[in-house]
């Protein structure tokens, strides 16, 4: 996952700016030199794995249109079924 500042990536980022104490930024830095990567690359990879820990998951927009409003319908459900399919 490498970005970079004028190619075809960068339209998928966007800036911003974080704050870091000095001795977690020299341990990025270490960190980053150690693995050949940008110290940018590896916070990326960090909010992206955290985002998805904590991020839970998108809902469709369909759950729910079907609501009957009734609480007891999966009890109910031979009953409320019964007879359908019959011919009459």
């Amino acid at each position: 996952m490498t970005y970079t500042i004028y190619g075809r990536y960068m339209s998928d980022l966007t800036k911003t700016t974080v704050y870091v104490s000095t001795s977690d930024y020299r341990r990025l830095k270490s960190i980053a030199r150690e693995q050949k990567r940008t110290a940018a690359d590896l916070v990326r990879e960090a909010i992206a794995e955290y985002a998805r820990r904590h991020g839970g998951t998108t809902l469709p927009r369909s759950l729910g249109a079907g609501r009957s409003g009734r609480h007891d319908l999966s009890e109910r459900a031979e009953e409320l079924l019964s007879g359908l399919g019959r011919e009459r």
